[in-house]
């Protein structure tokens, strides 16, 4: 049997909160640890990610994204790189301190030298750079400022078109950032040894729809990035039939890491995703919403309700017309303040009843919970929830609550919220049917 992966991720604070979460919560639902570091930093700290999107204005802005527990020491993590499979850095302004910290440089050399895959997104290309591993010509993309320095470095620019496209140029893989994550999680597992197995007798891969909401409060202006990013939603690693999933339905307000690490997720490993939103059309998109502190708690206080940020904007890929259990395998409905306005609408719903009664798969995280109490399916289940939907379960018939990880019930996955997300997204791919080997 071979040995466990082991991914190290290079962390700091204003790190992209995506490019962190995706490839951590992933890599984790498939079975590899992945070691978390930052310089000055020991096990138990945490970093305080950001949010980059497009907000109407020329360049991206810059938003509060969650708290990112180390749970590595970076000293330790260096001493030995060859311990590790491959090295992950995200992007963010991190990266520029970073470039100049020698111990930082001689590591992301050291990963160099091993031939071992490094990966990096937006602006992370600027430590191979300070490394020297981008000369001889290395293949890379990036955000389009680092062009120069790609060039600069002896790299070769590649036009990050469209921008769900992760370059691959031996053990270089690069991409413009968080949207090209499905490729980037299907070229890491691919450069790792990884082959990604479907077990036919449970259908032989699987579509999945994620349902999504939209509140009054919405934006006027939708992501410059939208139309671009339905490209994205799409990659998928070939299988032995694209699994059909359903990541919906969203709406404004959806927690930001539930609905888009699933979305991601899923692709990397060669299912087909898809998002619906019943007041919105493919192409638009809506806005997320992140739940966690900003600030850690005083020692000795306890806190009880997390503070609400704005987050990313999650792209709609499929028109609410389209959305039909017929042709989806599994249905994920992500947490938030959406899941008030989806349980409003009948056909929402209906939908999720209906996943149900065709023996399809239903994940749920979070708050949308509240759509599989009001279709019925939590009597006499054992469902995971945390304290916001501790009521509700028990109103709805709900036989045991767990409070931590992911639970099965059937065909039901639910989970309490996203810190719970890599045993969540491993659970909806079990009961897919889907697995990697090495």
């Amino acid at each position: 049997m071979a040995a466990p992966r082991k991914v190290l991720m290079l962390c700091g604070d204003y790190m992209e909160d995506y490019e962190a979460a995706v490839p951590l919560y992933a890599l984790a639902a498939l079975g590899i640890t992945v070691d978390c570091a930052a310089p000055g930093k020991s096990p138990g700290d945490s970093c305080l990610t950001a949010v980059h999107d497009f907000l109407g204005f020329e360049l991206y802005t810059e938003l509060t994204g969650h708290r990112f527990t180390i749970t590595a020491d970076f000293a330790a993590a260096s001493a030995d790189p060859s311990c590790y499979d491959a090295l992950v850095i995200p992007g963010g302004r991190f990266t520029e301190q970073l470039s100049a910290d020698a111990a930082v440089v001689d590591l992301v050399a050291a990963f160099a030298a091993l031939r071992r895959p490094l990966v990096l997104t937006c602006h992370s290309q600027l430590l191979l750079a300070s490394a020297g591993g981008l000369s001889g010509g290395v293949r890379c993309t990036a955000f389009f400022s680092l062009r120069h320095v790609v060039e600069m470095a002896g790299g070769t620019w590649v036009d990050p078109e469209p921008f769900g496209f992760c370059v691959a140029d031996g053990h270089v893989l690069s991409a413009i950032g968080w949207p090209a994550h499905a490729q980037i999680v299907a070229k890491l597992l691919d450069s790792m040894g990884e082959r990604v197995v479907v077990d036919a007798g449970r259908g032989g891969g699987q579509r999945v729809l994620v349902l999504c909401a939209v509140s009054c409060l919405a934006s006027p202006f939708p992501s410059p990035l939208a139309v671009l990013l339905l490209e994205v939603c799409l990659v998928r690693q070939p299988l032995v039939a694209p699994p059909l999933i359903l990541i919906g339905r969203v709406q404004d307000y959806v927690d930001d890491c539930e609905a888009n690490v699933p979305f991601r997720a899923l692709a990397g490993v060669g299912c087909h995703v898809e998002s619906a939103c019943p007041t919105k059309r493919k192409g638009e998109s809506v806005v997320t919403a992140i739940y966690d502190a900003a600030t850690p708690a005083p020692p000795g206080a306890t806190v009880t309700v997390s503070e609400e940020r704005r987050g990313h904007n999650f792209v709609v890929t499929a028109d609410w017309a389209d959305a039909n259990a017929d042709d989806f395998d599994c249905v994920v409905v992500p947490g938030g303040r959406a899941p008030e306005l989806l349980v409003t609408h009948d056909r929402a719903v209906a939908l999720v009843k209906e996943f149900a009664d065709k023996g399809k798969v239903v994940a749920s995280i979070g708050q949308g919970h509240l759509l599989l109490a009001a279709a019925g399916l939590l009597r006499g289940r054992k469902w995971a929830s945390g304290v916001p939907m501790r009521v509700v379960s028990r109103l709805a018939g709900a036989e045991a609550v767990e409070t931590d990880g992911a639970v099965v019930d059937g065909g039901l996955v639910t989970a309490a919220s996203w810190p719970d997300l890599a045993q969540f997204v491993a659970r909806v791919l079990g009961l897919l049917g889907i697995s990697v080997s090495f």
